[in-house]
């Protein structure tokens, strides 16, 4: 360990930053050199200066640039405050591991306390490009420069997606490793902490970014041979044997503030079928069951299931409702406290099944608050997705839009998990692989958002269970993909 020495690549917008994250580097005896990267230039330090911090450009040069095997990578504008012992531990743990990439959790200073900030472990099906490697991870570069005619066979042009492709590669070639240790601290404020970047991804000012990354995960499927190519897609035969062609699904529990809204926004609706509504009621005990009792004893529209089981999340409710006898034949979601945006959701959802004999169908959303108040970024219409590549592509993205809905008899076929988070993702993923999926990009459905929402204010925790919920899901996924096409070329 006494003759390795390791080179610091800082990536950072801020001067005062930089300058700290210098003075505290140059306190630690195994690092060689600093490298920095910014859209600044700064004298007397060795400077990458660039636009594009993690274009494919940007990323070449660093290679190019650096002499020792290893970097420490430091990015976002953050002060992270690293030691010897910590540097000494992130690189014997990538030697140990013999890994192309480790990284590590985290301490968050705020104010005068300090926070265990975990993170989670990365598999297969890590490929989505938020994947949180935290602040501050290791790269063995010899792995690197011996895979970079890959890495350089896409990379030209890339002005934001240099950083994801890299790591995708590595993750082809080599391990990527979480060392279980909080090895540094990340000073933060009460304002970043609350930043909300739920949406972020899909707000349209990001697109070129999307547009790039789909490029570079489309690649990264082909390489792992999981691609599946649109032309395999199989067309829907629907059947007529169904006494309700529609059955709005509402899955509630304890939402006597909102269940009124949401059932009267499907009551409202004008179409040429008949459609019913099946709230499946999970043991609501604020009086939930009472306002959907008495709406379900005045309109025989609305069927209020009481299911016997106590263990129940969202996907098990679905299950209840698609196996009910007065299903119809398609079912489209409505979350109990969200609403349809005007009278023709459901028509405009049903037509566009018949027009595209497809087994699924997603519209798109407006962001509101309670009073229907529009709210950023406000349209989330998911124009990330495309018939030829969206069943690829929704394996890098954490969500496909609202409302869905689904041909009763395949989803029947699939189910969903019994979860309540991610259980959409699910089935939205083993559909689009075999079929078609229908997609509406007006807004068609209001999501409204408050403190009463499930996804309102997560703890660092529950937010690392969800995000390692939806990776072993894509890694399921992955390996299903992978043996439909093994079995292609047998």
């Amino acid at each position: 360990m006494d003759s390795i020495k390791i080179t610091t690549v800082v990536f950072s917008s801020n001067k005062s930053l930089i300058e700290k994250a210098i003075s505290n580097l140059n306190k630690i005896s195994l690092v060689s050199d600093i490298v920095i990267v910014s859209d600044i230039k700064l004298l007397n330090i060795n400077v990458i200066v660039t636009k594009h911090l993690l274009s494919g450009e940007t990323i070449k040069q660093i290679i190019e640039k650096v002499s020792t095997r290893y970097a420490l990578f430091i990015i976002g504008n953050r002060i992270v405050e690293l030691n010897e012992s910590s540097v000494e531990k992130i690189l014997s743990e990538i030697q140990r591991l013999n890994a192309g990439l480790v990284y590590s959790d985290y301490f968050e200073k705020q104010s005068e306390e300090s926070f265990r900030h975990s993170l989670v472990d990365y598999q297969l099906g890590s490929i989505r490009d938020d994947f949180d490697f935290g602040f501050c991870f290791m790269l063995d570069l010899d792995f690197v420069r011996e895979y970079l005619p890959d890495f350089f066979s896409i990379e030209k042009g890339m002005k934001y997606s240099g950083l994801y492709d890299l790591r995708l590669i590595i993750s082809r070639k080599s391990a990527i490793c979480r060392i279980p240790e909080h090895l540094y601290s990340v000073q933060t404020t009460v304002d970043v902490l609350k930043t909300n970047k739920m949406f972020e991804y899909v707000d349209p000012k990001n697109r070129d970014t999307q547009i790039e990354m789909e490029q570079v995960v489309t690649h990264h499927l082909k390489e792992i041979d999981a691609f599946i190519d649109s032309a395999d897609k199989k067309n829907v035969e629907f059947v007529d044997k169904f006494k309700w062609e529609v059955s709005v699904v509402i899955p509630v529990k304890n939402r006597v503030n909102t269940i009124m809204d949401a059932i009267q926004s499907a009551l409202n609706q004008k179409a040429d079928f008949n459609f019913n509504i099946l709230v499946v009621d999970n043991n609501s005990e604020d009086g939930t069951s009472e306002i959907v009792k008495n709406i379900s004893i005045e309109d025989k529209r609305v069927i209020h299931i009481l299911p016997q089981r106590k263990d129940l999340g969202i996907g098990g409710c679905w299950n209840e409702a698609i196996f009910h006898s007065d299903c119809g034949k398609f079912v489209i979601q409505l979350d109990s406290d969200d609403l349809y945006s005007d009278q023709t959701t459901l028509q405009k959802i049903v037509d566009r099944f018949y027009d595209e004999k497809c087994a699924m169908v997603i519209g798109s959303y407006k962001l509101t608050d309670f009073k229907l108040n529009e709210i950023p970024p406000g349209l989330i219409d998911h124009r990330e997705w495309t018939d030829e590549n969206g069943h690829n592509n929704a394996l890098r993205v954490n969500g496909l839009g609202a409302p869905r809905a689904f041909y009763t008899p395949i989803i029947r076929e699939i189910k969903l998990p019994n979860v309540s988070y991610g259980e959409d993702y699910s089935v939205a993923l083993a559909i689009s692989r075999q079929y078609k999926v229908g997609r509406i990009y007006e807004p068609i459905y209001l999501c409204r958002r408050w403190e009463g929402n499930t996804d309102a204010s997560l703890s660092i925790e529950k937010q690392n269970a969800n995000n390692f919920y939806k990776d072993s899901l894509r890694t399921n996924e992955i390996i299903v993909r992978q043996e439909i096409n093994r079995k292609k070329k047998s």
